[in-house]
């Protein structure tokens, strides 16, 4: 085939087969079935699209663009940097470049150019009607119909477009959002645009407006990304800006009436099968955002009400057989006790973990605690006075450390041995229909409001800090018999050890996605890794049980309680240096420079030298190995789009861009790779947390939080002149990294605090 296209054997290309009829909900309107004729046209003028190779029975063979989709870089509803966004509007702007000649034949029914932008929007209105209500009404009108969705309310909007200023036609992509553009590692195009199948001719305007409201900006980017797209259009086309601020809303609130079909019938699709409450919870809360949103352009004045939408979709998911929790007995739930540990005294009895199975189904969404790997949800049950949480495994999501011990037999570790450390307590283990696993825990949070706990994500207060240390001082009285067959532990050089291997066999097992877009960003590759990890030693200590992922989501404030800070998920929990706790815990939260002292100073105090000779020399040795691990990990969620839904690692990721800067660092890789070995756009693209703050705000507040978190003074000459640059400079200078602290904090999986979030850019 290689000979017969011209290219070159091996040489990669991407497959295109569109799914059949049957398989795919027609939820989009197209103007042409012909899509490599669109590719031919738009690459005969632009360089930023894929080629055909060839085509044959609904199979297309295209050029292979390697790169990774802006998607996996800078998810949804993160800003995106003004250079890429200049870069975006650019390209729309050039579209207008394509002559309609080249194109394939417009239908008959479509609008001229002398038509203005009233007919042009009318059609569409009109074929929504046509090509995504009509074919699936059969299958859903009974659910538009509960929702008070007319069967024409499209026909009734396009009876209604005012009229809009008479402005040039053009080529429109018409479905330029993140996953459709795709960065590339090369840098020759930065970038291109891919997935021309909806690709359409009309007014730019209305391919302006399916951008804004697809690629989910943030709000305080939406005015950037309309005056560069003005700019860049006036630039090429400039009769196509007549009208803009009044006639963009329009085409604005059409996107969102439209949307309305394919966002209900999804949702709808979302609870095949047999699903619970909280999976009833998520998918009324969307249907409820849709209809909100095209409340307004539909003309929708009876909204249904939050239990109204759910109703519906439990009546319309009765019609197909779905098995929902409302529609199956709560008392026919088949779970087996876990038989490989026996009954511990006081363990709760059958009928409380019945109940407890039973109100998991019943429970809603707010009662869903998500954490990076588990689903824990919060219940009441008559048999038990507090509430208790059934605590899974997320399905299809695989932790990013690998556990020594089991949670349950730490958590009996820690009752039986009689320590004052504020954990749950296990209640019992099963394996619930289906098989799938589950644990019975107490909880920790107030009983009053169950699931909402309070978590310190800004950081410990100092009687809390205190509170924790001595938890973590307790941590090393527990018996390391109670751990059963993990109960020896190597010396701290060998741990040390064992944790950059366990760090270096994680990269080895990320995905190929992952590990390419590492090498392409600066970071080593495992056998490198390896090298530079091993170089470090650090002192051999008394090691003691560690919880292993002290991060604040695994902290719960407990108000009027003798000990302020309960301890949660001890799944990550190993046998270790207890310095490595500490050191873990600082790097995953926000901690300034006297709390740092404070517990440091408190924890040398507390335990005997055993377990402390040394420490300061080893310190920046764990907090390297931690900002390094942070890098791997935070970008392979990035990629995989892997628990994204976390507080904690969507926080962690608004930062990545400095972690990566940091972690590159302490690897003695100062700076971006430059020389054209990693592509400028690729940098820009990642997410970091200052990122749509006013410039003089966010260098402020770099500036003032580094001097809070680090252990050093600036001389007073730096400190002026890094003043004088916040108030004079101008955005590119702004851009700049203030000068490393020798020491700092981060947040969950390396979201840099101590240093400025905004990385030197090449």
């Amino acid at each position: 085939m290689a000979r017969e296209v011209g290219g070159e054997a091996d040489t990669p290309v991407t497959v295109r087969v569109r799914k059949p009829t049957d398989e795919a909900l027609p939820v989009v309107i197209r103007t042409w079935r012909d899509e490599v004729r669109v590719l031919d046209a738009v690459g005969s003028v632009l360089p930023h699209v894929p080629t055909c190779l060839a085509e044959s029975w609904g199979a297309a063979v295209h050029s292979y663009v390697d790169g990774v989709p802006l998607s996996r870089l800078c998810p949804e509803g993160r800003s995106v940097d003004r250079t890429l966004i200049e870069k975006l509007t650019a390209l729309l702007a050039e579209m207008s470049r394509v002559r309609e000649e080249s194109l394939p034949p417009l239908p008959d029914y479509w609008p001229c150019e002398d038509d203005g932008g009233q007919a042009f929007l009318h059609t569409l209105a009109k074929l929504v009607h046509h090509d995504v209500c009509l074919p699936n009404w059969h299958r859903f009108g009974n659910l538009f119909a509960s929702l008070r969705i007319p069967r024409d309310a499209m026909l009734q909007y396009a009876e209604h477009v005012p009229e809009l200023t008479r402005r040039p036609y053009s080529l429109l992509h018409g479905d330029l959002h993140r996953d459709n553009v795709i960065l590339t590692y090369s840098g020759e195009p930065p970038l291109f645009c891919v997935d021309w199948e909806l690709a359409t001719y009309g007014d730019p305007v209305h391919d302006l407006a399916v951008h804004l409201v697809r690629m989910g900006y943030p709000n305080a980017q939406r005015d950037d990304v309309i005056t560069a797209w003005e700019r860049a259009v006036r630039a090429v086309t400039p009769a196509a800006t007549e009208g803009l601020e009044a006639d963009l809303d329009h085409y604005v609130e059409f996107e969102r009436a439209q949307s309305v079909y394919p966002d209900v019938m999804r949702a709808a699709q979302s609870l095949d099968g047999s699903f619970e409450q909280h999976d009833l919870d998520r998918a009324t809360g969307s249907i409820r955002r849709a209809l909100e949103a095209a409340a307004r352009p539909l003309r929708l004045v009876d909204m249904p009400s939050g239990p109204e939408i759910e109703d519906a979709l439990v009546a319309w998911q009765k019609l197909r057989d779905s098995r929902h929790m409302k529609l199956r007995p709560l008392i026919a739930i088949d779970w087996t006790r876990r038989t490989r540990l026996p009954r511990a005294e006081g363990e709760p009895s059958d009928v409380v973990l019945d109940e407890a199975l039973a109100a998991e189904r019943r429970a809603s969404a707010d009662q869903v605690l998500t954490g990076t790997t588990h689903r824990n949800t919060v219940v009441c049950v008559e048999a038990a006075p507090h509430p208790v949480v059934v605590r899974r495994r997320r399905e299809g999501v695989h932790g990013n450390r690998r556990s020594f011990l089991h949670e349950h037999v730490v958590l009996e570790a820690i009752a039986r041995s009689d320590i004052k450390v504020s954990a749950p307590k296990a209640l019992g283990l099963g394996m619930s229909e289906g098989g799938f696993l589950f644990a019975l825990h107490s909880y920790v949070g107030t009983p009053t409001y169950p699931g909402r706990l309070d978590h310190p994500v800004d950081g410990l207060r100092p009687d809390e800090a205190d509170a924790l240390v001595d938890q973590l001082c307790e941590l090393t009285k527990v018996d390391k018999g109670l751990l059963g067959s993990f109960g020896t532990c190597p010396d701290g050089a060998d741990f040390y050890r064992s944790l950059s291997d366990q760090l270096v066999e994680q990269v080895v097992e990320l995905s190929p996605q992952t590990r390419e877009l590492a090498h392409q960003l600066g970071l080593p590759e495992a056998g490198r890794l390896r090298e530079i990890l091993h170089s470090y030693q650090v002192t051999p200590r008394s090691q003691a049980l560690l919880h292993g992922d002290l991060n604040p989501w695994n902290l719960v404030r407990r108000e009027g309680e003798a000990a302020p800070l309960a301890v949660v998920d001890w799944e990550a929990a190993m046998l270790g240096d207890p310095l490595y706790d500490l050191v873990r815990h600082m790097h995953l939260t926000p901690t300034p420079w006297r709390i740092r002292k404070q517990m440091f100073d408190r924890w040398q105090e507390r335990l005997d030298e055993e377990y402390t000779w040394r420490w300061r020399s080893d310190e920046r040795v764990y907090l390297r190995l931690e900002r390094v691990r942070s890098a791997y990990v935070d970008l392979d969620r990035l990629v995989t789009r892997s628990s994204l839904d976390a507080p904690g690692v969507s926080r962690a990721v608004d930062s990545y861009a400095a972690t990566l800067a940091r972690a590159k660092a302490a690897l003695g890789l100062r700076g971006w790779r430059r020389g054209g070995d990693v592509q400028p756009l690729l940098l820009r693209a990642l997410p970091y947390a200052g990122r749509g703050r006013p410039l003089a705000q966010e260098a402020m507040r770099c500036l003032v939080q580094r001097f809070m978190e680090t252990d050093w003074e600036l001389p007073r000459r730096t400190l002026r002149t890094e003043l004088r640059r916040i108030g004079s400079a101008g955005s590119h200078a702004l851009r700049a990294v203030l000068p490393s602290a020798p020491r700092g904090s981060t947040s969950l999986s390396g979201q840099a605090i101590s240093a400025s979030d905004a990385p030197d850019r090449a």
